[in-house]
């Protein structure tokens, strides 16, 4: 909240100074505060759509990225963690995060109420309501995050249940250091669209999943040896990439929060270019490095490049220059490249590539900001990083455990073999190809 009344106050202050012409037959008439409160709105609207999209390319990535026998259930898991998130966030998750912060380290219990249009919602700048649609399907991404990378293995109710903790309170008590005004905002922190307070907290949470569920059968011998287990779908998978690709132009774009003015309008421009860029420059920095390690391209590498140059550039999408965007986007792109073998070394097993694009290149691009940003410090940043590592890892590890511990996270041997659309859902999404076609 206080970083959109701070955006909205200083929309307002250069409207003031473009009304004042030199001359008055020259000037152009001033904005109202009913116009800006509308363009403002309607920008919090169209991101927010477009982020909601960000749903669908989760579940059309994790579809595309599973083997056939996993697919219904991935998109079930998708369908229910986004409606959680919504829930969560009315009912707990935006007062802790937003409300009565005031530089410390949480907000408010309690559901969050619309204030209604006129009187106290024009001097926000915004429709209160689209504030609240805009920050919530931010939490939703966090969630869909984790889902990915514990998919194939574990149960769906403890899944779910994380989620609930995840987004109504993990990710909103995080998300009020900084977005709310608490003691990393005082600090001077910055993560302008979520690198760190998005995907970072998203990849801990996943990472700490991971570690405790354990690797799919299979997947590692006793030799250090790392099996495949090819995916159901490149063009699915691919066609999720293309998906995230274009709502996180809502993702960056709109967290400029304020379009009332040109120079709002202009610097939202500016970061849907910077946006692109980096994206552009995370699939090609993959590919190249892919072949020349590889002798051969991995279209799985090239789609995970894309996403983690766009998480690279989330953190300050705005302040770098076209060079600096290309470098922050390629170096995402080539996280991937090496993190993903990494983590087969360690016997961590992420389905989706998660941990390498969105923690690791979250933590990359959260880092880079004093780059392009002076009134960054990266010992500041650096600082955040490891409190928000620290505290997602920790309280998401223990409520694994909790799960593990009291009813099970993780299915059987034999159901694992049998696959979760069966077992778990109960739809195929494939049933034509019948159980002896099924990829183990």
């Amino acid at each position: 909240m206080m970083r959109l009344v701070a955006k909205s106050a200083a929309s307002i202050a250069v409207l003031g100074l473009m009304a004042a012409p030199a001359m008055a037959q020259d000037a152009a008439p001033p904005v109202s505060p009913e116009t800006q409160y509308i363009f403002n709105t309607l920008l919090f609207l169209i991101g927010g759509f477009l982020v909601m999209w960000m749903a669908a390319g989760f579940a059309m990535l994790e579809a595309g990225m599973v083997r056939s026998k996993n697919v219904s259930m991935q998109c079930l898991k998708n369908i229910s963690l986004y409606s959680i998130a919504g829930l969560m966030f009315w009912i707990t998750g935006y007062n802790l995060m937003y409300s009565g912060v005031d530089g410390g380290f949480i907000g408010s219990f309690g559901p969050y109420s619309f204030d209604p249009v006129g009187g106290d919602a024009l001097d926000t700048g915004y429709s209160t309501a689209s504030d609240w649609f805009f920050q919530m399907v931010f939490v939703a991404t966090a969630a869909s995050i984790v889902s990915g990378t514990v998919a194939e293995r574990i149960k769906l109710w403890p899944f779910l249940i994380f989620t609930v903790v995840l987004t109504g309170f993990i990710y909103p008590i995080a998300g009020s250091w900084q977005w709310g005004g608490g003691w990393l905002s005082e600090m001077g922190f910055s993560d302008f669209a979520g690198s760190t307070l998005v995907h970072s907290v998203g990849g801990w949470a996943a990472l700490a999943g991971a570690l405790i569920l354990g690797a799919r059968k299979g997947k590692y011998g006793p030799d250090g040896q790392v099996t495949a287990l090819p995916g159901s779908s490149m063009p699915l998978a691919t066609l999720g990439t293309f998906i995230l690709w274009l709502g996180w132009f809502g993702f960056n774009g709109a967290s400029q929060l304020a379009m009332g003015t040109i120079g709002d309008v202009s610097d939202i421009s500016r970061i849907f270019a910077n946006t692109n860029l980096a994206a552009a420059s995370g699939v090609v920095a993959a590919i190249i490095l892919t072949q020349v390690l590889y002798k051969k391209v991995d279209v799985t590498i090239a789609l995970n490049g894309a996403l983690a140059g766009l998480v690279s550039i989330t953190a300050e999408p705005l302040a770098p220059s076209v060079w600096q965007t290309v470098f922050i986007g390629a170096v995402g792109g080539a996280i991937v490249v090496f993190a993903v073998p990494l983590l087969d070394k360690l016997k961590i097993d992420d389905v989706v590539g998660a941990i390498p694009v969105h923690l690791v290149a979250g933590i990359w691009g959260t880092l880079i900001v004093p780059l392009s940003n002076g009134d960054a410090s990266y010992g500041v940043q650096l600082t955040g990083i490891v409190a928000y590592g620290v505290f997602t890892l920790v309280v998401s590890g223990v409520v694994w455990f909790i799960l593990k511990s009291s009813m099970g996270i993780r299915v059987s041997d034999e159901e694992e073999a049998l696959g979760l659309d069966k077992v778990e859902v109960g739809v195929e999404a494939y049933p034509e190809f019948g159980a002896g076609s099924q990829r183990v």
